[in-house]
């Protein structure tokens, strides 16, 4: 124990904490080692950093190795029965900072377990349940632990089955509680330490209430809807000055209970209002009350973003409009709710000084911040979709009324123009505006207009405040797509000029929003090609790298800001390979950024678009830097990385490596530095974490198409044949192992895997028989296409038939006739489809054993499932990889994030055929020819539909 908390002590210095969470992970899968990391966390001897370690690592070790992906059991038997004795009572006990990880992990394992592996745990929750209410909130914690897990999923069967047990041995103790809390709260309403734990009690059970109705409303909550509204009515207009806080940032527990009503609210009104219907007005009304009377302190943005969120969804449902209908309360609505939500405050101007990326995020058009601006806009934005022109009109009064007190003192009265284009915005644009910008406008407006009268002067103004600046540039960003390119054009200069200023949000939006221009399509194609930049493409990366250097005191503030390198990546993008007069200095520059950031990788969008840089100048300019060039500016600092064991820059190392590898011409071998990798890249630590595992697939397969050779003579075939078999194995990774096993056939060849092609057919035709899926099934079959496809190294048809034979003779047409037959119509993908139509093609065409031989009888099904193949699944095939890139719903995590810019074109087995049908039916009349009636009598044995495709394409 005092070892392992000394480990967690270390993590906590940055300098020590990868070495030390590497010597913990030793300690992952010892018999004990989960229970010694709850004593510490559960441990008042010790600091609490120390126990907040420990739950952190118990927590994401629970992520990482509580079971496989067939739901096995990876820690020792007896360490996963005395977790689950154990760590409800523990995280009942601890203080809350501790309880939010351990709940964490809580709801890891009832991912797993719960309910048919962990029967006893609501019992054992309800059980503890009584009158202490610190006891009770910890319960109840653990339950919404579990339950929240609910919220994002599809419904399925056995999702609501789950939630069915749970309702029958939970919902009438919760019922209990709740009455039982709320007749509590009402008798202690003098004692402020009672009633702040009661409170936290009914905040909880609140929370409750919204998972256990997320996915669909119990008939327990229907029989009891009033009761219910009527509780949750007392305290959305709850107020207690005991209990209210004193600060203006930090939410008390009423504003996190009323928050929380609301989202209930509009859930309700989204996916119940027919039970809802008649609570409605009463909580529309509590909630008007709310808005027009709540302060503009922070700590109510939350619940404000929430309640105009309610107010939101009512006004989409058209029987409900009539609420917003009247005049009087169309000007309330405006008045006392959207425009103080929109007008600036003290606290925005603070933070747009203070902590200007922060006030980027939640001002972003198309994020998903919970602002009250966001929130006012949606609103109002919902009420001109349903009233067009009554809105449009009054709104229009306020701003050309803000415009006039702005124009009658622009020093003074500079948040009045602030709120005008605000306002503006939230008429003109119609409809959700996402990340893309502006889709659709309100007719009623002119938007070119008022940008050219009203907004454009402000770009150019060196007098005007930074904030009006900053919304000028914000007007062009959102509204991209109504302008022409003509304008966008002469926008750009104007953007490129503002990363001069000296204020972080200023040049940062203009950075944004250049970023934006650059990505505009039309019709699917850039609007912006590499001509239209190409003479300002040095100067505008220049101004962009010094931007994010001159903030690299710390790792954490050189990757702070994700935007600039956005911008890097999207010029890199446009210009293509009209960046080579910048390339050679660029490189080294933004791999130096690689090396500092990777210190303390804190910041996975930056990082993305980081590597997706360095990924477009590889790609673009590799072959003008030179092999030499790449290998000191990019090779050798990518293998101190891969030495260095970051994990969250591993899968984009490996993708940067695989892109260099590929630029060696296929002929000159394999580079010394790429040979001394293989061996490393298959040791089993490297292909734990499931991100990696694409990465390194993709590298082994690129240093095969350059040095099999050097594979086979290096004595590795046998330990990559390991890595197949691991892969194979595994139903997330089978996909990637087959993909593997493809590379090797074609480039090790039938002669060095004499002695192993056997054992390989015996591990897939296991695993078909054993643990098969219809994503295996499919991939399968597409593999064995691609072995009797290609002609190379002795490989085709024959060979095809000849793998699974030398298993057992006569397994082949089995597997054809069981597997490989029908999975052929759910090979996914043109390209896919075109290697399993010529494979297939040549088995029927170029076989004995189909054409006269053993498994002839199949020949007839076999060729109907073929013309179904070419006559319904053959697009026309696009061989170009594309960069459209468009990185806004980028997530990360676990999972492979993909580089668009070192994305390389699969292996083509069968290059030279270009048009399947065509081939088919050159092979076909081949075989007509040479056997003559035979082939008619086999074609006389399709269905009706194939001879008839078949006339028509001339056979």
């Amino acid at each position: 124990m005092d070892t392992v908390a000394g480990l967690l002590n270390q993590s906590l210095d940055p300098r020590q904490a990868r070495p030390a969470e590497q010597e913990l992970r030793k300690y992952d899968k010892q018999q004990g080692f989960t229970l010694t990391l709850l004593q510490i966390v559960n441990s008042n001897q010790l600091p609490m950093g120390t126990r907040l370690a420990g739950a952190l690592f118990f927590k994401n070790l629970i992520r990482r190795l509580w079971t496989d992906e067939d739901g096995n059991y990876l820690l020792p038997e007896t360490d996963v029965v005395a977790v689950k004795n154990e760590i409800i009572p523990l995280m009942i006990s601890l203080p809350s900072a501790l309880q939010a990880q351990i709940g964490e992990a809580v709801s890891g394992i009832a991912d797993s377990d719960f309910p048919d592996r962990w029967v006893d745990l609501i019992p054992n929750l309800v059980a503890r349940l009584g009158t202490d209410a610190k006891v009770n909130n910890g319960v109840l914690k653990v339950a919404h632990s579990i339950f929240k897990r609910w919220r994002p999923l599809f419904s399925s069967d056995d999702l609501l089955r789950e939630i069915k047990l749970v309702l029958e041995q939970f919902v009438q103790p919760y019922y209990a509680l709740m009455l039982e809390t709320h007749k509590r709260i009402e008798q202690t309403s003098g004692n402020k330490d009672v009633l702040l734990e009661l409170l936290k009690t009914m905040g909880l059970l609140v929370k409750l209430f919204y998972d256990l109705n997320c996915q669909d409303i119990p008939e327990f909550f229907e029989d009891h809807i009033k009761q219910f509204m009527d509780i949750l009515h007392n305290y959305l207009i709850y107020s207690n000055p005991l209990v209210e806080t004193t600060e203006d940032s930090e939410s008390g527990i009423l504003e996190v209970i009323k928050t929380d009503i609301c989202e209930i609210l509009q859930l309700y009104t989204q996916r119940y209002e027919e039970e809802f219907r008649k609570a409605l007005p009463t909580f529309v009304g509590a909630t008007w009350t709310l808005l027009t009377t709540i302060g503009l302190q922070s700590k109510y943005d939350l619940l404000v973003n929430r309640a105009l969120a309610f107010l939101t969804s009512v006004a989409k449902i058209e029987r409900h409009i009539h609420m917003f209908e009247a005049t009087e309360v169309l000007t309330l609505l405006i008045e006392k709710i959207v425009i103080p939500n929109m007008t600036m405050r003290e606290s925005d101007e603070e933070m747009f000084e203070d902590d200007p990326i922060e006030f980027i995020r939640r001002d972003l058009e198309g994020s998903d911040s919970d602002t009250r601006r966001r929130a006012a806009t949606d609103f109002l934005r919902e009420l001109v979709t349903k009233m067009d022109s009554r809105v449009t009109e009054a709104v229009m009064r306020y701003v050309n009324g803000f415009l006039e007190q702005y124009a009658a003192n622009p020093a003074q009265n500079w948040k009045a123009k602030n709120t005008a284009s605000y306002l503006f915005s939230s008429v003109a644009a119609k409809g959700n505006v996402t990340a893309a910008g502006v889709s659709t406008t309100n007719l009623a407006i002119d938007v070119v207009g008022f940008f050219t009268s009203s907004i454009a002067p402000d770009l150019v103004s060196t007098t005007v405040n930074p904030i009006l600046q900053v919304d000028a540039i914000r007007f062009i960003h959102n509204f991209r797509n109504q302008l022409t390119k003509e304008q966008l054009s002469q926008a750009l200069p104007l953007l490129v000029q503002l990363l001069n200023s000296r204020n972080y949000v200023v040049y940062t939006y203009a950075a944004i929003t250049i970023e934006r221009i650059l990505s505009v399509r039309q019709n699917n194609v850039s609007v912006f090609k590499a001509e239209d930049i190409q003479s300002e493409a040095a100067q505008l990366i220049s101004a962009l790298m010094q931007l994010i250097l001159r903030s690299a005191s710390t790792s954490e503030k050189l990757s702070e800001n994700e935007f600039l390198m956005k911008c890097i990546m999207r010029v890199l993008l446009t210009v293509q390979g009209a960046m080579q007069p910048f390339a050679a200095p660029l490189l080294p520059q933004l791999v130096q950024i690689m090396t500092a950031v990777s210190v303390n990788p804190s910041n996975p969008r930056f990082n993305h678009f980081l590597f997706e840089s360095i990924g477009a100048v590889v790609r673009y300019a590799g072959a003008q830097i030179g092999i030499s060039g790449l290998e000191e500016h990019v090779v050798q600092p990518m293998l101190q990385i891969l030495g260095q064991d970051i994990t969250e820059f591993i899968p984009y190392v490996l993708q940067i490596l695989t892109e260099v590898l590929s630029l060696q011409p296929a002929q000159s071998g394999l580079p010394e530095s790429f040979r001394q990798l293989i061996r490393p890249l298959m040791a089993p630590v490297l292909w734990e974490p499931k991100g990696n595992v694409p990465a390194l697939v993709g590298l082994l397969e690129v240093i095969l198409s350059r040095g099999a050779s050097v594979v086979v003579s290096d004595g590795l075939l046998t330990p990559l044949l390991g890595v197949f078999q691991n892969l194979v194995a595994s139903r997330s990774n089978d996909q990637y192992g087959l993909e593997l096993l493809e590379y090797i056939f074609y480039y090790v060849g039938h002669e060095h895997l004499k002695e192993l092609s056997k054992q390989v057919a015996q591990l897939l035709l296991m695993r078909l028989q054993q643990s098969n899926t219809d994503k295996f099934c499919s991939r399968f079959s597409l593999f064995m296409y691609f072995l009797a496809s290609t002609e190379a190294n002795n490989l085709g048809p024959a060979y095809a038939i000849f793998f699974l034979d030398q298993v057992q003779q006569g397994v082949f047409g089995q597997v054809m006739t069981s597997f490989m037959l029908p999975s052929t119509l759910k090979i996914g993908g043109t390209f896919n489809r075109r290697i399993a139509a010529v494979g297939l093609t040549k088995l029927l065409c170029r076989t004995t054993e189909y054409t006269t031989g053993e498994y002839s009888s199949q020949w007839a099904h076999a060729l109907d499932i073929l013309v179904r193949l070419m006559k319904y699944n053959m697009a026309e095939e696009h061989t170009s990889v594309p960069i459209g890139l468009d990185l806004e719903e980028l997530s990360f995590g676990s999972s492979f994030s993909k580089l668009a810019t070192t994305a390389a074109k699969p292996l083509d087995p069968v290059p030279d055929v270009k048009h399947p049908v065509q081939f088919f039916n050159d092979e076909l009349k081949q075989l007509a020819e040479k056997f003559g009636p035979a082939v008619q009598q086999l074609l006389q044995n399709l269905d009706a539909e194939s001879r008839e495709y078949l006339r028509q394409q001339g056979v």
